[in-house]
């Protein structure tokens, strides 16, 4: 399953555990404000979130381990240790630094959110059950902490969507977790509905108009039309993509995201290939790997698929196989590595 809310909840298929990919909706923008520090780690902490944002992730570890052992109660600084590890798939010593965030400000609704998606993907990779039972108890707390904390309801709602009720998964919570949500702000429930009737329901008609309501309000923030990008994307829906596109750039023109959902538009319309071209490289070339943006391996397959429809079937392998090498599950681009090999043989 693709994530397409950026959210990192569990997800789980034939009973075991598989963790949602992230992918188009951005939660950063919402959720990095935390507490206020301790003076004496104030510096180092807004450093190590510029070097976040530019994808230095190691540089960040270093700045923050040197504010954790000049002031060791700074729960923000382990907050950000563990989003760092997080971005670096280092699920044990983000787990640690998340978990003595939560100790140290155990009443911060953000840091148990994050706790539970660290936890989502230990879980993952580790296929445990327990671990996770834990995501729900992280985010149920940061729900219970503060009820007006959209992005943890939509983390809530999504895993008692994706999850098997031996670990807690429920449509009928997840309804009510949608229903708070449509109480709290009218976009925001518009899009939990659509989540929703997507995937609980397996109705993506329904789920389209759910987006198109969302839009029809013209958010004052990039978050909705990227949720709704993803959606159309997996829909295979160019005309909607490209769409939403012109309206997300009257409020965010130089978000590098629409760079890669128009490249993506192009290449599932088969027009205007050069400038599919472009857009995908120019994502590449601009970007850091971030989990709550469209990954690499999906630019490097969906250029896959353009040299494929050029007929450039060895441009096209090598973009695969670089895919495969950011990401080995990734299924599409598989299937159509291995039908490539087949062909050239």
């Amino acid at each position: 399953m693709n994530l397409r809310h950026a959210r990192i909840a569990a997800a789980f298929a034939a009973g075991i555990l598989a963790a949602v990919p992230l992918a188009a909706h951005a939660t950063n923008a919402r959720t990095a404000a935390a507490v206020t520090p301790l003076p004496d780690a104030t510096a180092q902490i807004q450093a190590a979130q510029r070097q976040f944002n530019s994808g230095s992730y190691s540089g960040a570890i270093s700045t923050l381990q040197g504010a954790v052992s000049q002031n060791p109660s700074s729960a923000e600084a382990y907050y950000w240790l563990g989003r760092c590890y997080y971005e670096l798939k280092d699920y044990d010593n983000a787990i640690t630094a998340a978990e003595k965030s939560v100790t140290l400000d155990p009443k911060n609704s953000i840091f148990h959110e994050w706790l539970g998606r660290i936890y989502g993907g230990k879980a993952d990779r580790d296929r445990s059950f327990s671990y996770a039972r834990k995501v729900k108890k992280e985010f149920e707390t940061a729900v219970q902490l503060n009820p007006a904390n959209i992005d943890a309801r939509r983390d809530l709602e999504d895993y008692e969507i994706q999850a098997p009720w031996v670990v807690g998964g429920s449509k009928d919570d997840a309804k009510a977790q949608m229903d708070a949500i449509v109480a709290l702000d009218p976009v925001e429930g518009d899009l939990a509905r659509a989540m929703y009737d997507d995937e609980a329901l397996n109705k993506p008609d329904a789920a389209a108009k759910d987006y198109h309501d969302a839009l029809a309000a013209n958010p004052k923030k990039i978050e909705p039309y990227l949720d709704a990008l993803a959606f159309y994307q997996k829909e295979n829906k160019a005309s909607e993509m490209q769409a939403v596109i012109q309206q997300a750039s009257q409020v965010a023109p130089n978000d590098p995201r629409l760079t890669y959902y128009r490249g993506v538009a192009l290449v599932i319309a088969n027009n205007n290939l050069a400038d599919a071209e472009k857009d995908l490289k120019a994502y590449l070339a601009s970007t850091p790997e971030r989990s709550d943006w469209p990954s690499h391996a999906s630019a490097r397959e969906w250029l896959g698929r353009l040299y494929e429809a050029q007929g450039k079937r060895s441009e096209a392998a090598e973009q695969y196989r670089a895919a495969l090498q950011l990401d080995p599950d990734r299924k599409e681009a598989k299937a159509r590595l291995q039908n490539l090999e087949k062909g050239s043989k």
